[in-house]
């Protein structure tokens, strides 16, 4: 499969396949294309809503007053449930899930942001599936996503996926209403860099009264992602099997082609960083290697300049001082002022830990020409 990075996204109609509870025989196919998924050598990250369904139904469909605290306590109460659920089915083909929860303020604030991508990263490498919500427990409307579909897009965006897939309870994003316009046509492809004011126009509102979202932040969603390089296909959640099918590149449901590359995405996002917030000088040799599509050693590194964390961006400077690159520091300046001029393999032994053995890795860097 072309697809080496995959993200799911499950919304609650998909759980609990339009009824009022969780929906085991639907979750156990979804598990069952997964874990097929996954032989096939793909990565994959569920981001699944469902925990205040679970909730609500755990405790026998109360009534409840429609305010956040009512909702964070569902959720509290659904999300080990849901979990629980997850990790049963999936052990059954012995695979092991992970629990990631997430707030907006942990994809914006530069640290968390790459606390995040490692650990997920370090999830996937062995072999674990993490299973992600937005925490609900905690989340307040100034650090909420909104929704399952626009933090499905940041989860991609975050891991630099190849594949974001949007389940739901249509066939894919229709010219009109299916329900209420019989001449509505399914819109099988969207190569377009902007999407049409008509489109947004036609995936207006939302179908079933279960989950937090509708087609149009499916819509939102798809935009999102595929500004990051990631390509997108909104499909019917309906047969579990849409999911391999889609990942073998079938015309199903609709796709969103993506508008740049990922490395190219990766770039803009350096750039888009504004200020730098500090500098290393580097020797010739690193500056060769840079030219050449390298990354930044420490053994190259003869100082640095200004006050920086790990994941700042900062100036690489020539040894004729001029700025070559942008790129984003794995290392903060106290730590880089211990590891200069030091090979790669003395860094953790030299700091107690290690974040890699780059300083700047190449994906991480923007060479700049001709500039000071």
């Amino acid at each position: 499969m072309q697809f080496r990075r995959i993200v799911i996204k499950i919304g609650s109609t998909t759980l609990t396949a339009g009824t009022k509870r969780i929906a085991p025989a639907r979750m156990i196919d979804l598990v069952r294309t997964i874990c097929t998924l996954r032989q096939a050598t793909s990565q994959v990250v569920v981001v699944s809503s469902g925990a205040i369904a679970a909730g609500r139904e755990l405790l026998g469909f109360p009534e409840l007053p429609k305010f956040i605290p009512a909702k964070q306590m569902l959720a509290a109460i659904g999300q080990p449930r849901l979990m629980a659920i997850y990790e049963q089915f999936f052990g059954i083909y012995n695979v092991n899930v992970a629990q990631v929860l997430l707030t907006r303020a942990d994809l914006v604030d530069r640290r968390r942001f790459l606390n995040a991508r490692n650990t997920l990263d370090a999830l996937l490498s062995q072999k674990v599936v993490p299973i992600i919500n937005e925490n609900d427990t905690v989340a307040t409307e100034e650090i909420k996503f909104g929704d399952n579909d626009n933090l499905s897009a940041h989860v991609a965006n975050l891991i630099e996926a190849d594949l974001l897939i949007l389940l739901t309870d249509q066939d894919g994003l229709y010219s009109g209403d299916p329900r209420h316009n019989p001449d509505a046509r399914l819109l099988k492809r969207i190569d377009t860099p902007d999407i049409s004011k008509e489109i947004w126009m036609a995936a207006g509102g939302t179908r079933s009264g279960i989950g937090t979202g509708g087609m149009f932040t499916k819509l939102q969603a798809a935009d999102m992602a595929r500004r990051g390089g990631t390509t997108v296909v909104i499909a019917s959640g309906d047969d579990a099997d849409n999911i391999l099918r889609i990942a073998k590149n079938e015309a199903l449901g609709t796709w969103f082609t993506p508008v740049v590359d990922q490395l190219e995405a990766r770039k803009r996002y350096i750039l888009a960083a504004g200020l730098t917030s500090g500098e290393v000088a580097i020797d010739v040799g690193a500056e060769l290697a840079l030219k050449k599509g390298g990354s930044l050693l420490p053994v190259g590194v003869v100082g640095s300049h200004g006050n920086f964390d790990r994941g700042d961006p900062i100036k690489v400077v020539s040894n004729n001082g001029l700025t070559i690159a942008v790129g984003l520091s794995n290392y903060s300046a106290r730590d880089l002022g211990q590891v200069a001029g030091q090979h790669s393999e003395e860094i953790e032994g030299i700091l107690g830990y290690t974040y890699g053995d780059e300083v700047i890795h190449r994906n991480n860097l923007v060479m700049i020409e001709n500039s000071r």
